[in-house]
C-alpha cells in the first residue's frame, strides 16, 4: 500500500473520533493491554511524562518537549488530534514519524490488530509506543486523548504527570460535571509520582486532592505559587515577568501568545522545577530556547497562530467553552475597525454556550468543515442569528475565509476558528495556494 492508502485504510477500519465522534469511541483499556503486550510494552523503554487537561495539554506538552529538546534530549511526542497530516500526531524532536514506517507497521502488523476490531486511537498509540522504542528516545511527552482514567495512553508510569485545567468537554463520555470530568483525568494520578495540576477551581480541586491523596501521589498546584508575575503581547512573542529566582532573570520570551498561555506557563515552569528536582537536567538556556521556538522546535500549529498582519489574521485551535471565552476575551482586547470572524464547530459541542461569549458587535462567516461532524454553516448561522450574532454562510472554510479577507481593510482583525478542523481545512487551502 501507499502512505495515502494505508491512512484510508486506518480511517475506514478503525474509526476516527476525530471524524465519527461518538461512533468511534471505545470504553476500556481491554485492547490496548492485548496490543501492548503483543508489542512487548514498549512503553517501558523510555520514561515518560503524561499530560491530560480539558485546554493548554497540547500547548504544554508542546513546550515541554521543546524545552527537552533545547536540553539535548531525544524527545518523543504523542499528540492529537492532527490538523492535515496523521504523521503530526508522533514526532521525535519535532520530524514527523516516517511515512514507511506507518505503512511497515500496517502492513506487517494488520493481521494481528483486524480481529480486535481496535479504535483509531488504540491503534495509534500502540504505533506511537512502538515507534519511540525503535527510535531510541530518551523522554516521551504523551498526550491523553479524551479524559484520562480510561484512555489507552493510561497504560504508562511516568516521571510526572500533569493536569492542565478542566472545563466542559466531551460530557457524554467524561461527565456533566466539573467534579466528574475532574475524576475521570485525575485518573492518570499513580501512586509515588508527582502530579502538577495547572488551575483548579474548589469543585474540581476537592477531586484532584482526594485522588492524590487515595493513590499517594504528591500534588503541586501551580496556581498556589505563581511563577509568572506579569505577560505582555509582543508583535511576534510573549514577553513574561518571573517571579524571582525561576529562572537567573526575571524575564522570558515565549514563543506562544494567547492569552491562555500564561497559566499554560506558570504551568510548565512548575513542571519543570519538579523534574530538575527528581534529576532531570536543565538550565536557563534550555528552558529559555523551550519557550522561545516551541512551534520550530516541534511543529506545533494553530494557537493563536498569527497568518498575517496586514489585516491582523489569526488562528486558534480552541474549541469548546472553556477554550473559547478566553479567544473571545483576547479578541475583543484588540484594536480594531472591525472584527470578521470565520467560524465553524462540530455538532457534538455546547453550540449555544460557545455563541453567548462571541462579541455581538463582529462580522460573522459561518462556515463548516469537512468532516461528518460538521454543524451546517446554515444550521449555524440560524442558531447564531437567535444568539444575536450575524454574519452569511459559506459552505467550506476557503470560501468563508476568501470572503472575509476581501472584505477586510488593514485596519480590521480576521480571526479563524471554532474547531480544529477548520483550522485544519484553513491550512490545507493556504498550502495549495502557496504551491
Amino acid at each position: 500500500m501507499t502512505y495515502k492508502e494505508t491512512i484510508e485504510y486506518l480511517f475506514n477500519s478503525a474509526p476516527l473520533f476525530q471524524h465519527f465522534g461518538a461512533g468511534a469511541y471505545k470504553e476500556g483499556l481491554s485492547n490496548t493491554h492485548i496490543l501492548d503486550e503483543h508489542f512487548g510494552h514498549p512503553h517501558k523503554s523510555y520514561k515518560t511524562i503524561h499530560v491530560a487537561g480539558t485546554n493548554g495539554k497540547g500547548s504544554c506538552s508542546h513546550t515541554l518537549a521543546a524545552i527537552f529538546q533545547a536540553a539535548g534530549y531525544r524527545v518523543g511526542l504523542y499528540t492529537s488530534p492532527h490538523l492535515v497530516d496523521f504523521r503530526e500526531r508522533i514526532r521525535i524532536n519535532g520530524e514527523m514519524i516516517p511515512e514507511q514506517y506507518v505503512i511497515d507497521f500496517v502492513e506487517n502488523e494488520r493481521i494481528f490488530f483486524e480481529p480486535l476490531h481496535p479504535s483509531f486511537f488504540e491503534l495509534a498509540t500502540a504505533l506511537a509506543f512502538k515507534y519511540f522504542e525503535d527510535e531510541l528516545v530518551d523522554i516521551a511527552i504523551i498526550e491523553v486523548g479524551l479524559g484520562g482514567r480510561m484512555d489507552c495512553t493510561n497504560i504508562i508510569s511516568p516521571e510526572l504527570s500533569i493536569i492542565t485545567n478542566i472545563s466542559f468537554d466531551h460530557v457524554q463520555f467524561l461527565g456533566d460535571t466539573l467534579a466528574k470530568i475532574a475524576a475521570e483525568k485525575a485518573g492518570i494520578m499513580k501512586k509515588g509520582i508527582p502530579v502538577v495540576i495547572g488551575e483548579a477551581v474548589p469543585e474540581t480541586r476537592a477531586v484532584f486532592q482526594e485522588t492524590a491523596d487515595a493513590v499517594g501521589a504528591p500534588i503541586i498546584f501551580a496556581e498556589d505559587n505563581p511563577m509568572v508575575l506579569s505577560a505582555q503581547n509582543g508583535i511576534n512573542a510573549k514577553e513574561y515577568i518571573l517571579r524571582r529566582g525561576i529562572l537567573n532573570s526575571e524575564t522570558m520570551v515565549g514563543e506562544l501568545l494567547g492569552d491562555c498561555q500564561d497559566k499554560n506557563t506558570n504551568t510548565i515552569l512548575h513542571a519543570i522545577r519538579t523534574l530538575i528536582y527528581n534529576g532531570f537536567q536543565f538550565n536557563d538556556e534550555h528552558i529559555r530556547n523551550g519557550f522561545a521556538n516551541v512551534c520550530e522546535l516541534t511543529g506545533l500549529q494553530g494557537r493563536w497562530q498569527i497568518l498575517s498582519h496586514n489585516p491582523l489574521t489569526i488562528c486558534d485551535t480552541g474549541h469548546n467553552v472553556g477554550g473559547l471565552q478566553i479567544v473571545s476575551q483576547q479578541l475583543q482586547k484588540l484594536q480594531a475597525n472591525n472584527i470578521r470572524i470565520v467560524m465553524g464547530m462540530v455538532n457534538d459541542k455546547d453550540i449555544t454556550g460557545v455563541l453567548h461569549l462571541l462579541p455581538q458587535n463582529a462580522i460573522y462567516y459561518f462556515t463548516q468543515a469537512a468532516v461528518k461532524r460538521a454543524l451546517p454553516a446554515d444550521e449555524f448561522k440560524e442558531k447564531a442569528k437567535s444568539c444575536g450574532l450575524n454574519g452569511n454562510s459559506y459552505p467550506n472554510v476557503a470560501l468563508a475565509y476568501q470572503a472575509a479577507m476581501n472584505d477586510a481593510t488593514a485596519n480590521d482583525v480576521v480571526f479563524i476558528g471554532g474547531s480544529n478542523f477548520i483550522i485544519a481545512d484553513l491550512l490545507v487551502y493556504l498550502a495549495q495556494k502557496q504551491n
